[in-house]
């Protein structure tokens, strides 16, 4: 079974820093690529950053220069370090996984977890 473990949310001030991560199962960690997600209140879900199995990284224009994604692959984790937060970061940050079994795409969500910046 596939699961997808996010920690590391809280509430920071704007300017401040926290690190997400993320545990995966193996069976979708390894060779795939890796994303984190956020959905703020009455806004659509978006990508903010992902990271291949290589360790290649997409950032968000709004996140680039503050905000750095990176795996470890011998503990199937990925992080999520957060600085300068603005309170615009204030969002429900996901984890996400994708992988296809012969022609099929399957897509995995954890639960999520609270970003809150604020003073």
């Amino acid at each position: 079974q596939v699961q997808l473990v996010e920690s590391g949310g809280g509430l920071v001030q704007p300017g401040g820093s926290l690190r997400l991560s993320c545990a995966a199962s193996g069976s979708i960690f390894s060779g795939n690529p890796m994303y984190w997600y956020r959905q703020a209140p009455g806004k659509e879900r978006e990508l903010v950053a992902d990271i291949t199995s290589g360790g290649s990284t997409n950032y968000a224009d709004s996140v680039k220069g503050r905000f750095t994604i990176s795996r470890d692959n011998a503990k199937n984790t990925v992080y999520l370090q957060m600085n300068s937060l603005k309170p615009e970061d204030t969002a429900v940050y996901y984890c996400h996984a994708e992988r296809w079994i012969l022609s099929t795409k399957y897509r995995y969500w954890g639960q999520g977890t609270q970003v809150t910046v604020s003073s």
